[in-house]
């Protein structure tokens, strides 16, 4: 893991996004950086996984406030982001567990 975490996780999607059209044609999913909530003031970036087929998203948030975690939850699209997430420590995300997600949850 890099010491910049959205360069590791962006890094980790980018490889799961190519492995993922390379598995299953019909899961084109977007990917996407937001910096709408440091615009805001929230020290966080967020990064959002969208299948446009199933209009489902999966959100991940680094929070300068929790070093090291990664916050995720799986919604729709037309869903705004919730107070429920879900926590992972970043040291635990990689390459795989993006893809099974993107498999399990867009396929």
């Amino acid at each position: 893991m890099s010491d910049d975490p959205l360069k590791s996780l962006s890094d980790m999607a980018s490889d799961a996004h190519a492995r993922i059209q390379a598995a299953h044609e019909h899961i084109n999913p977007v990917v996407e950086v937001r910096q709408g909530m440091r615009k805001s003031g929230i020290p966080a970036d967020v990064m959002t996984i969208d299948c446009l087929r199933t209009r489902r998203r999966i959100t991940l948030i680094l929070h300068d406030e929790q070093p090291g975690v990664l916050l995720y939850q799986f919604i729709t699209i037309e869903d705004e982001v919730g107070d429920q997430f879900q926590q992972l420590a970043l040291a635990d995300m990689n390459t795989q567990r993006l893809f099974d997600w993107m498999e399990e949850y867009f396929g």
